[in-house]
């Protein structure tokens, strides 16, 4: 239940880090030039551009970034930064829906002077992942054992699955990269590499937003001498859910040190799944209320907003019109499992369609803001009216004492 009254306002600065094209659509992080601040990636998927932003410092945060297409591609859903290739410098892989309906390597200049050239980027297909389905998220993790990081990845439409693609020996050879098909979906949102069953190795964590089987569940790996070989076991988390499973995180909420998977959904209240053994096979499901006013829930993530000891959750929303809410962060008053949550406005009614949010101290002043997204994409493409605000950061202001 949330407190009752007006929303408050938490007083939260936007700040543009791009908004040159249209359908900013989910960020990355990482430190692709090395300096130690976290730069961005994000697909601008109507646009038809993948963007890599690098961070200017403090002095800079608050205006524009320094930004270069590192690769036009078609359809482009979602895109992170990886090392691919081992050269110690971070790589950028993008999945594309739409018609495109494959995976591109944009390999980075190993000159990190060149990194905002555009011609210094060279732009890939992977083709063992072409036409195989409408690509929606990947990650890169080590499956095999053998060569280097391979790439997790699932999609949505008919014959979509998760798998993994097996990086050859010489990473650079895409047309040897190898297809390993794990498990159907219908449409995933989220993949994240998590040990869920305290074994050692890798899982592969997912939410499939439709069909019988939607909501949240895990894929065991069966280690590095089977993976290729073995069928991967599905684990269920919670019951096969009403509404649309959206985008997931992991923390232990509770702090009983085991980690808690939450799940958005797209017309209901949010997913607080409690993992009750450390192996993963036991799970028990609370629903946390959306607050009046919002959009459909979208993405969420748990972490100290307000620096009071206790884990908060971020929640970031679609179809945030007609003066609903699209990003706010809810505090809870005593155990999650049974707790009163209430609900502090990061956006205000600014914003449509928010997506992955990505939390990181930016401005470096001791608290966490808000790296995302807002697009109006697909609505303006069709002709509406209005605009979107593109690549966005919100500055915490918990450390002014402000927050509340």
């Amino acid at each position: 239940m949330h407190d009752a009254g007006r929303w408050p306002s938490g007083g939260w600065q936007c700040h543009t880090i791009d908004d040159c094209s249209l359908g900013a659509d989910g960020v990355r992080l990482g430190d692709i030039n090395k300096d130690g601040r976290m730069d961005v990636v994000s697909p601008w998927e109507q646009g038809g551009q993948v963007r890599e932003y690098l961070n200017p410092s403090k002095a800079g945060l608050r205006d524009r970034w320094p930004a270069v297409t590192v690769g036009e591609v078609g359809d482009p859903e979602d895109a992170f930064f990886v090392d691919l290739d081992g050269d110690g410098w971070l790589d950028i892989v993008s999945s594309c829906e739409g018609d495109t309906r494959s995976i591109f390597v944009h390999w980075a200049p190993s000159d990190p002077s060149r990194l905002l050239v555009a011609s210094e980027w060279m732009t890939q297909e992977l083709p063992a992942a072409s036409g195989l389905a409408r690509w929606m998220y990947a990650f890169a993790m080590q499956v095999d054992g053998r060569a280097g990081l391979d790439l997790v990845a699932g999609g949505k439409g008919d014959s979509a699955r998760v798998g993994w693609f097996e990086a050859p020996e010489n990473p650079r050879d895409l047309e040897k990269w190898i297809w390993h098909p794990l498990h159907d979906v219908g449409w995933v949102m989220t993949l994240r590499p998590q040990d869920l069953d305290a074994d050692g190795d890798l899982d592969i964590l997912a939410t499939d937003r439709i069909g019988a089987g939607r909501g949240a569940l895990w894929l065991e790996n069966p280690g590095p001498k089977e993976a290729a070989r073995a069928e991967w076991p599905v684990r269920r988390i919670g019951p096969a859910d009403e509404h649309e499973a959206m985008h997931n995180a992991i923390a232990d909420l509770d702090g009983d040190g085991l980690v808690d998977v939450l799940v958005a959904a797209r017309d209901g209240p949010l997913r607080f799944h409690k993992r009750l053994s450390r192996h993963g096979v036991a799970w028990e499901t609370h629903l946390v209320e959306m607050p009046p006013q919002t959009g459909h829930g979208k993405s969420v993530e748990a972490a100290d907003i307000d620096l009071d000891g206790v884990l908060d959750l971020v929640v970031a929303c679609a179809r945030a019109d007609g003066g609903r809410i699209g990003l706010f962060w809810l505090a809870h008053h005593g155990a999650p499992t049974r707790s009163r949550w209430s609900a502090t406005s990061v956006s205000d009614i600014e914003g449509f369609i928010f997506d992955l949010i990505q939390l990181t101290d930016l401005d470096n002043d001791g608290d966490l803001d808000i790296v995302t997204v807002e697009e109006k994409g697909p609505y303006l493409a069709r002709g509406h009216e209005g605009s979107e605000l593109g690549v966005i950061w919100y500055e915490n202001p918990a450390v002014s004492g402000d927050s509340h």
